[in-house]
């Protein structure tokens, strides 16, 4: 997946978080979705490298490779829990040394499928915690109708690393959001924010302190309103941007830049001085 946590407006700069499914389409149809990302102002792609599924789990590093602006991480989703082996942990473990992976995830719980067996998603999180602290990672959390079992596991697991994270896609309320926070992590909303029936989290984006703020698309996910049922992608970060500001008494450069910085700041990249032409490669 790809999820622009960057995006720009004028000259502001914020970002965006992407599954590596996006990217599962012909070339062509590709790089015409990373260049209007590009002319929409999106700045950094982070590409999820969760992928189909632990055969694949170097499959955000290809796109980071080419690109200097897309960034990856590593991990196994709890949807595939049940399919991992101590062989996809090794795995995992050597791919994290990769200089273009920031992040591992996204890793944690999820109740609403239950694709795999609770107690073994359990084991899957906690193992993944491990790596990722030898590995000195910071980590992504999916977490849906998990809440206070995700929660836990982070205060007991997780927080005495240091190492903090992002709630991606956050969807719980702003006790559990503010409690992420305390924990190091920055909370994340995408393109779900946008919706109509979605006044809770509009709610706890307007609440929380700034700096603590990212913004996503989540895709090929969750398209914002405007494109709601369609096919999600990075450029339409600029919705989530102008959702989160209207709420905020904010413009949405303001929120674009905020949000950048904060993503720039936690993973210690430099801000970018100017654009690449869109749709040009940055390397390769």
């Amino acid at each position: 997946m790809l999820r622009p946590y960057s995006a720009r407006f004028r000259q502001w700069n914020s970002s965006t978080h992407t599954r590596t499914s996006t990217f599962r389409n012909s070339p062509k149809d590709r790089e015409a979705m990373l260049a209007r990302a590009r002319t929409a102002g999106v700045t950094a792609l982070l590409a999820v490298g969760t992928g189909p599924g632990p055969e694949k789990l170097d499959s955000a590093l290809p796109f980071a490779e080419q690109h200097d602006w897309i960034y990856a991480t590593v991990g196994i989703h709890p949807h595939e829990a049940k399919e991992v082996t101590q062989q996809h942990l090794d795995e995992l473990a050597r791919l994290a040394k990769h200089p273009k992976v920031i992040a591992w995830g996204e890793i944690g719980l999820d109740y609403y499928y239950d694709h795999s067996p609770r107690e073994v998603q359990h084991r899957v999180f906690r193992d993944q915690m491990a790596l990722a602290q030898q590995a000195k990672l910071p980590i992504i959390i999916h977490c849906r109708d998990a809440w206070s079992d995700c929660l836990k596991m982070i205060e007991e697991h997780w927080r005495p690393t240091g190492l903090g994270g992002i709630l991606h896609c956050f969807t719980s309320t702003l006790e559990d959001a503010r409690r992420g926070i305390e924990m190091g992590f920055l909370i994340s909303f995408a393109g779900n924010s946008t919706y109509p029936k979605t006044q809770n989290l509009r709610d706890v984006a307007k609440e929380l302190p700034l700096e603590k703020i990212l913004i996503e698309t989540d895709a090929p996910y969750l398209a914002p309103q405007p494109w709601r049922g369609k096919r999600n992608e990075p450029a339409y970060v600029a919705e989530v941007a102008r959702t989160l500001a209207s709420v905020r008494n904010l413009s949405p450069d303001e929120v674009a830049a905020a949000t950048s910085d904060n993503f720039r700041r936690f993973f210690g990249l430099a801000r970018p001085a100017t654009l690449a032409a869109p749709g040009l490669k940055d390397k390769g």
